[in-house]
């Protein structure tokens, strides 16, 4: 889909973190012109801002998945609270998302490896923990900074349900997959394969994973057909853990890309929502804040055309439709 020249200089004009992703995947510039953008992210505007919040032991916030000051019991640990979005994981979450090369962050792995726990056990960094969003995190974010994480990569060959996805509550006795958590995993297996090249038994997982949501559509219960939860169809940006059609389409047009196959049509119903949800200027809203503490705003508070969801919007629907 061809944009409007109003539209397309509207997302231009951002952060060198999105500026770049633009440049090399809407508006056709050549590698040269996008490639020069993405060197300038860790120099300037929001990357370069959180490479300055590392600490000399190598974490962010002095804490793996939550900040070092965090109280498990106190008011920011209530539900409605949400979470703080400092910590290390988090921050490497963000950086990779962006592009940052890795070369970036040199010594960082073992950094990690020397000083950073898992808030639960206690247990060492790069072994990952009992939570399957967080290793999968921890798996992209290990394979993206040149550390052996295939420990991690069988964890998700181990914990696997019969349903063919994952569920972060396994370790309560949870049985049925869950959306956020099989999404989750499949970004991080799909990362860890793209860099390592993975092998036979981890796309038979990966493949498996994504049958889960093919066969739900994106959106909808195996067993009444209805939508699995309002959030299914609320955009914001940053994703975070957050489950989300846009978030899903993003996933399998990645997949669809590394494995050189067409888009499954079974993805047809989330397109529509997020087709549905672009407004007449091209451009998609921000439709909510996921709550706690973050190192500054990088999008738009809700209510506002963001320039990151439309980004993602935009590009999705270009692929569906070539």
């Amino acid at each position: 889909m061809a944009l409007e020249p109003d539209l397309l200089d509207w997302l231009l004009d951002s952060d060198p973190a999105l500026r770049w992703q633009v440049q090399c995947d809407l508006a056709g510039a050549p590698p040269e012109v996008w490639e020069a953008t993405r060197a300038r992210i860790t120099t300037e505007g929001l990357a370069a801002r959180l490479l300055a919040l590392q600490d000399p032991d190598g974490q962010w916030a002095g804490g793996a998945y939550f900040p070092h000051d965090f109280d498990f019991k106190g008011p920011e640990a209530a539900e409605d609270a949400g979470q703080p979005w400092l910590a290390t994981t988090w921050t490497l979450n963000t950086l990779r998302d962006w592009g940052v090369n890795g070369t970036a962050l040199a010594g960082t792995a073992d950094l990690l490896a020397a000083n950073s726990r898992w808030e639960y056990n206690n247990l060492p960094y790069w072994e990952g923990e009992v939570d399957a969003c967080i290793n999968a995190f921890t798996l992209a974010n290990g394979a993206w900074l040149g550390t052996d994480v295939s420990g991690i990569a069988q964890w998700f060959l181990d914990h696997r349900l019969a349903d063919g996805g994952w569920n972060c509550e396994w370790v309560d006795g949870s049985t049925r997959s869950s959306f956020h958590s099989t999404l989750n995993s499949l970004k991080g297996l799909l990362y860890y394969e793209s860099v390592t090249g993975g092998n036979d038994g981890l796309r038979a997982a990966r493949r498996a994973g994504e049958e889960y949501l093919l066969q739900r559509r994106l959106l909808h219960t195996l067993s009444t057909g209805e939508l699995v939860g309002p959030w299914v169809t609320r955009f914001a940006y940053p994703f975070r853990w957050f489950y989300s059609a846009l978030n899903a389409a993003e996933y399998f047009r990645a997949a669809a890309l590394h494995d050189r196959i067409a888009p499954d049509p079974r993805i047809a119903d989330a397109v529509e929502v997020i087709r549905g949800a672009r407004r007449p200027d091209g451009t998609w809203v921000q439709e909510r804040r996921h709550p706690g503490r973050v190192w500054f705003d990088v999008d738009v508070a809700p209510g506002e055309p963001s320039k990151w969801l439309t980004f993602f919007g935009t590009r999705v629907l270009a692929w569906w439709d070539a």
